[in-house]
């Protein structure tokens, strides 16, 4: 870096090579000239500096890939299991297949219609049957 002496040597050899007239012009020019020259040299710095960071970005994307997949490898599979079809008399829509079971209790002799066949069986009491749980229509967010 120059000191103060070394830039007073030099205005004085430019003001007698120059003259007095051609000074503030040549000041001028050079003003201009080192403006576009930091103007040049920021634009390429911020350049640069665009350019790694997008190299950046793309190295942790790799390495967020890569350890998703390291990740995914070192997890034991899940088996699918199949679907199991839907119970007949069921209403779809995401409605859960809850099943409630009840024991069947035969009906007194004397309470049976006049017309039942005696020949049918009967289920045992301890037999379950199973009933779908069905939504109430209050619950329709249709209605």
């Amino acid at each position: 870096m120059l000191s103060f002496n070394h830039l007073v040597v030099l205005f004085v050899i430019a003001l007698i090579i120059f003259g007095p007239q051609k000074l503030p012009e040549l000041a001028r020019m050079l003003g201009k000239a080192t403006a576009e020259f930091r103007k040049m040299t920021n634009d390429f710095r911020y350049a640069l500096e665009d350019e790694v960071r997008e190299l950046d970005r793309q190295n942790r994307i790799r390495e967020q890939e890569a350890a998703m997949a390291a990740t995914r490898a070192a997890q034991p599979p899940t088996p699918e299991l199949p679907a199991l079809p839907a119970p007949e008399n069921t209403v779809p829509h995401g409605i859960p297949n809850t099943v409630v079971t009840a024991p069947i209790e035969p009906l007194p002799e004397a309470s049976a219609p006049p017309h039942a066949d005696s020949s049918v069986p009967q289920a045992p009491s301890h037999e379950a049957v199973s009933v779908a749980n069905e939504k109430s229509p209050d619950d329709n967010p249709a209605v």
